[in-house]
């Protein structure tokens, strides 16, 4: 059960992590003008800051969640 329960985790973890890359990503291009134009975040470079921040913590929260699993599956 144990095993089960850290798999599940470990995939919504992932899936939560790429989502703020997805996020982060939109919030860059909107920051930078470049899509999504519509927008009240759009040619504001704070959201582009705000973006690229939000994408490296989802970054790190994949990786995160990823190696994780390989150290307690060594012990």
């Amino acid at each position: 059960m144990s095993e089960l329960f850290n798999g599940v985790m470990r995939a919504v973890s992932t899936l939560l992590g790429l989502l703020m890359v997805l996020m982060g990503g939109v919030w860059i291009l909107q920051g930078l003008n470049i899509a999504f134009l519509e927008s009240f975040m759009a040619n504001d470079k704070r959201w582009a800051l705000w973006g690229l921040l939000l994408a490296i913590t989802g970054v790190c929260q994949i990786v995160w969640s990823n190696s994780r699993e390989r150290y307690y599956r060594g012990r």
